[in-house]
């Protein structure tokens, strides 16, 4: 039996990469969630450096200022109503958040959507230097509404547990 060249598999190393990162993606938005201050930390830094990235796109990447703009707002506006939609509160002596079903669904779906879109006209189809050449305004406004929306509602988390702290303390 013939030895299976690694690149044979890459495309379906990086499907099953994805489709595991959708997964755990998708299981965060949903049911009670334990409280996790590092890795909120270290999510908002990430959103942060991208945040940056975003900007340097806006500033140095014809026409897609607006579209960063845009989602970046969308993303805020929808990470506020996600934050006072969501419960914080102790469960067996730790530290929990339930984050609203909805918000997440809608992440989700609008992620999911913008990627079988571009699938379907071929995004993928040439390799990422076909893909790289020309940024999309609308996948740069998905690139915001997403770090809009994890900025808000990760400080707004770290807000809200250290106040469920000190009025346990």
């Amino acid at each position: 039996m013939p030895a299976v060249a690694l690149p044979a598999l890459t495309p379906y190393l990086v499907t099953a990469g994805i489709g595991w990162i959708m997964y755990r993606r998708i299981r965060r938005s949903f049911g009670r969630q334990p409280w996790q201050p590092k890795r909120t930390v270290v999510r908002l830094i990430l959103m942060v450096l991208l945040l940056g990235m975003l900007t340097t796109a806006a500033v140095f990447l014809p026409g897609v200022a607006v579209g960063i703009a845009a989602g970046l707002a969308g993303g805020l506006v929808l990470g506020a109503f996600a934050l006072r939609h969501t419960r914080v509160e102790w469960h067996e002596g730790n530290p929990t958040y339930v984050p609203n079903p909805w918000f997440g669904g809608i992440l989700t779906l609008l992620l999911i959507g913008r990627l079988a879109w571009r699938w379907s006209h071929g995004a993928f189809a040439d390799g990422a230097a076909a893909t790289a050449q020309q940024a999309s305004p609308l996948t740069m406004a998905f690139a915001g509404a997403l770090v809009g929306y994890y900025l808000l509602l990760n400080s707004g988390l770290l807000w809200r547990m250290r106040r469920l702290h000190a009025a346990a303390g």
